[in-house]
């Protein structure tokens, strides 16, 4: 409890310190009492929900979710106004002391705020706002297929020109809306790709998370089939279960789901893609992570049954596992196919000038294609979102990869 006082009469204070460049911006009261309002309200809404919400033990529900949206939005707000008002507020005093000590006043006294630097810190304040806002309206279901063509030396004849759907994190206990769900279904399969390929985290948690969405990720089609493995999420471990035995049982219900939508789910194991007598193997780890993370992947068991002059496609779902393990394995892995990171479902990307996220200080190989020791990753940003819920400048995607043969 101390931890949520401490942070609500920073909160406040802030909140207080923002209020002047309102103040010296418009001379209207209502204007401040509706942001007073609306940011006790934010403030209230925000610890009620990681306190005494519904939501139990660590489950980042929907309430929980919008709440930090919300409180994200508003701090940022605020925190953006008051670093205006605190670069002026060394300058009047600076200003003050100088007067006061040079005799050309009496006593100490601050110079008035300018009304210019508190509206221009408010503006550059929106900013932000507004896209957080946006974000968690629109930004969320903003779906983007990105293209991809991808050359081998090495590939089989018969698979120059295979197209490969990537989806990853979907993150079903924080979808909220059916339509634009659908939507993006129905992009998937107007891509008519040769195989959809999922890289994990099918939910927040819990397997039934995944239950009013199993019907509608069962209309997914490929002709060569659908492949998955697991993420850091699926596994239940930020859950406080009661018993060991009912974490087991919801890893196993979520098995089960991932089989009713279609998926062939790959638990440190290999498959092959066959036409005529060509062939592609597709090798698929567990959660591997660094920083923490479960390191459940195993390479060498999944790879285990091919051979290694086959061609192959990696699925793992943290790109750290491809950082830290792949690119030093005996066997060389063509292509690699990660998500996790979302991008940190905020950044600012103009293909060709611009490419930037918070996720960049964490992660070398954060969102796109990348090409090292003569192998490639693609870091799929996601299809949903966790967390803060909405996006903005990353935005969730559909990755349509096409192989090709170099001439």
């Amino acid at each position: 409890m101390l931890r949520w006082i401490v942070f609500a009469i920073v909160y406040i204070v802030v909140g207080l310190y923002a209020l002047q460049a309102l103040k010296t911006a418009t001379r209207y009261p209502w204007v401040y009492y509706l942001f007073i309002a609306v940011s006790l309200l934010v403030l209230g809404n925000f610890v009620y929900q990681f306190t005494w919400g519904a939501a139990p033990g660590r489950v980042l529900s929907r309430p929980k979710s919008y709440a930090f949206g919300l409180m994200l939005a508003f701090f940022t707000f605020q925190l953006i106004t008051i670093l205006f008002l605190f670069s002026e507020d060394i300058f009047r005093v600076v200003s003050a002391l100088y007067h006061k000590l040079t005799g050309n006043t009496r006593t100490f006294a601050l110079p008035e705020r300018r009304k210019f630097l508190s509206l221009l810190g408010l503006g550059i304040a929106a900013l932000p706002f507004g896209a957080l806002l946006y974000g968690m309206y629109k930004g969320k279901y903003n779906f983007q297929v990105l293209n991809y063509e991808l050359e081998f030396e090495d590939l089989p004849d018969a698979f120059d020109g295979y197209r490969i759907t990537q989806l990853s994190d979907i993150h079903s206990g924080s979808l909220d809306d059916r339509k634009k769900v659908e939507y993006a279904v129905n992009l998937v399969n107007e891509q008519e790709s040769d195989v959809i390929l999922f890289t994990g985290d099918l939910v927040n948690n819990l397997a039934t998370e995944m239950a009013p969405w199993k019907d509608l990720f069962s209309t997914l089609k490929a002709k060569d089939g659908k492949f998955s493995v697991l993420g850091n999420h699926d596994y239940g471990d930020y859950v406080d279960w009661e018993t060991e035995a009912s974490k087991r049982q919801n890893l196993e219900d979520l098995k089960l789901i991932q089989r009713d939508i279609g998926f062939d789910l790959m638990l440190n194991e290999s498959r092959y893609l066959q036409k005529g007598n060509d062939k592609v193997a597709l090798v698929g780890v567990e959660n591997w992570g660094r920083g923490g993370f479960k390191k459940a992947g195993n390479l060498k068991k999944a790879a285990a049954t091919i051979d290694k002059n086959d061609f192959k496609i990696l699925l793992s779902h943290d790109p750290s596992h491809w950082e830290d393990v792949v690119l030093f394995d005996d066997t060389h892995y063509h292509l690699t196919l990660s998500g996790h990171t979302h991008g940190m479902q905020f950044g600012i990307e103009i293909p060709g000038w611009v490419k930037w996220s918070p996720a960049r200080w964490r992660y070398k190989y954060w969102a796109g294609i990348y090409k090292e020791k003569g192998q490639f990753i693609n870091v799929n940003r996601g299809l949903g979102f966790l967390g803060y819920p909405g996006r903005v400048g990353i935005w969730p995607e559909i990755s349509v990869i096409t192989l090709k043969k170099k001439a």
